[in-house]
């Protein structure tokens, strides 16, 4: 066999699992987990069951990785864009929630992932402690990185909320559950919301009060 079709072979056998989870978030986002069946998710991925198989043993084992791929796509860059933050405490701030909320709001996958956390959390119980260990509690880390570095360099000042640094993701969970609930029925304007909401928060940690 040629060495190019070997490695062709190679490619798509490493892209086969992204791509059953891929064809597995669309089937659980129509049906739920539930009603989800591996013969509609090996249809839409263009493989047999059998395949499924191979790369994960059960159902619950195809939900639970797909809500890990899914949840990696939010913020791939995510600790190289945080990395690269420059100027004031209080422009790194900003900044950083301009591209957190961005991702969060404004993702299909995101609102989606939290949908299955809600509805699937009870069955999935260690599911949802590694989304928070590998996804939220990251992100809440590094805002709290630059709180404590804005203080300490006297732009912010030490508030009731820099001990709870969950309060600067609420606005992009709100939005989330937003577009779940009466997306359809009444949009909110991201951008200004995300304005409002950056106004408030940053308001609450001024120095200069």
């Amino acid at each position: 066999m040629p060495a190019e079709i070997k490695k062709t072979r190679a490619r798509r056998k490493a892209e086969r699992p992204s791509e059953i989870l891929d064809a597995a978030f669309e089937e659980f986002v129509k049906n739920g987990y539930g009603s989800t069946r591996l013969e509609d998710v090996a249809t839409r991925a263009g493989v047999t069951k059998g395949t499924i198989y191979f790369y994960f043993e059960t159902k619950e084992r195809v939900f639970e990785e797909m809500v890990r791929h899914t949840s990696l796509g939010f913020f791939p860059d995510f600790e190289s864009y945080a990395a690269k933050l420059q100027g004031s405490y209080t422009r790194r701030l900003h900044d950083l929630m301009v591209f957190v909320f961005g991702r969060i709001a404004e993702s299909r996958e995101s609102r989606e992932t939290l949908r299955f956390l809600i509805a699937e959390g009870t069955r999935f119980p260690d599911l949802v402690e590694r989304h928070y260990d590998e996804f939220v509690k990251p992100t809440i880390d590094q805002f709290q990185k630059i709180i404590q570095a804005g203080i300490a360099a006297g732009e912010f000042r030490a508030a009731p909320a820099t001990s709870f640094t969950e309060i600067v993701m609420s606005p992009a969970l709100l939005l989330s559950l937003w577009a779940l609930l009466f997306g359809s029925r009444k949009q909110l304007d991201v951008a200004a919301f995300t304005t409002a909401s950056i106004d408030l928060f940053m308001h609450g940690l001024s120095a200069s009060k």
